[in-house]
């Protein structure tokens, strides 16, 4: 089978190319650039220079794919709103477009669980939808490309598949998590808010289901994908364990809420880390983003690893890695 694939280079979208590899499809991998992207050639994936806010540039990858894998997205924090709308509401809708345009037979289109912000505490199924404002561009955008997007193009009848990942993590983890991670084995986080909680899922297991939701998927049908739910303290405290790192105290999630407030106003002249951004503050700030995975698990045959075996492999290998 050949399958097309935008954000190949990306965390989830390299293991699913590798995967894809593994069991002998060819991959076409859609890269701005394909001088970074040789690590993919090595593998054997061809390369076809392309963006997904060009909608032209995609077509040679997309014509003739026996599927199409659209992982592609924008998740920069403090920058421009516009890049964000062209990637992940303009780029999804040229690709999901040229999908219907050329007939490919089946596409699967990465989705969030942050389009339902914050649950509250509840674990959300695929029959949940949020409306309300949100915490990030991020979380908006992708909810635009989502709703306004990818669902309406398949009530018309377009052969797509949504799958909905939580928190992603792994060796050579290049999400926003990763910040709390490097935080936490350099000592260098001081703090971090209770009540606040993600699905934590695996890499490996998480391009696997993108695999699966192509292979087994219904199209039309969304599905959640995420991990094992779990509030922050408590992923920091298995942290602890495996390394013995002592864990960085936990405060009322108030605080971030407050210092997202005082930062909002300053960021634009003062250069802070992306960590300190009052987006990355708000969304810090006791909010939990959480779905459950069981129609995932049921019709998919979704499985994660514990929690705890997942970390244990990412924090050996990156104090490994940093002696």
């Amino acid at each position: 089978m050949r399958y097309a694939i935008t954000g190949a280079t990306g965390f989830i979208g390299g293991h699913v190319t590798r995967l894809l590899l593994d069991r002998g499809d060819e991959v076409v991998a859609i890269v701005r650039d394909p001088d970074r992207a040789a690590d993919l050639a090595d593998l054997g994936a061809e390369l076809v220079r392309g963006d997904v806010t060009e909608k032209a540039s995609l077509r040679p990858a997309i014509e003739g794919a026996d599927g199409v894998f659209h992982l592609a997205a924008w998740y920069d924090v403090g920058t421009d709103d516009t890049a964000a709308e062209r990637v992940n509401v303009d780029g999804t809708r040229n690709v999901l477009e040229l999908v219907d345009e050329t007939g490919v037979p089946k596409a699967v289109y990465t989705s969030t669980l942050a389009v339902n912000s914050d649950t509250h505490g509840q674990v959300v199924d695929e029959t949940y939808r949020y409306d309300g404002p949100h915490l990030s561009t991020y979380d908006r955008t992708k909810w635009q490309a989502h709703y306004e997007v990818a669902v309406p193009m398949m009530e018309l009848g377009l052969p797509l598949t949504v799958v909905m990942p939580g928190v992603t993590y792994g060796v050579g983890d290049t999400s926003p998590m990763r910040a709390v991670w490097e935080g936490f084995l350099t000592r260098s986080l001081p703090m971090v808010p209770r009540e606040t909680a993600y699905c934590f899922g695996h890499v490996e297991d998480t391009a696997r289901a993108h695999l699966q939701a192509m292979d087994r998927g219904e199209p039309g049908e969304t599905y959640i994908i995420a991990g094992e739910p779990a509030t922050l303290t408590e992923a920091l405290h298995l942290a602890e364990e495996i390394t013995g790192i002592a864990a960085p105290r936990a405060v009322s999630p108030r605080w971030f809420r407050l210092m997202a407030r005082l930062v909002g106003p300053i960021e634009g002249f003062l250069p802070l880390p992306s960590e300190y951004h009052a987006e990355s503050l708000r969304v810090l700030g006791g909010t939990t983003y959480l779905g459950d995975n069981g129609k995932a698990t049921r019709e998919l045959g979704l499985e994660h690893r514990p929690l705890r075996d997942g970390l244990e492999e990412m924090l050996v290998a990156e104090l490994d890695r940093t002696g």
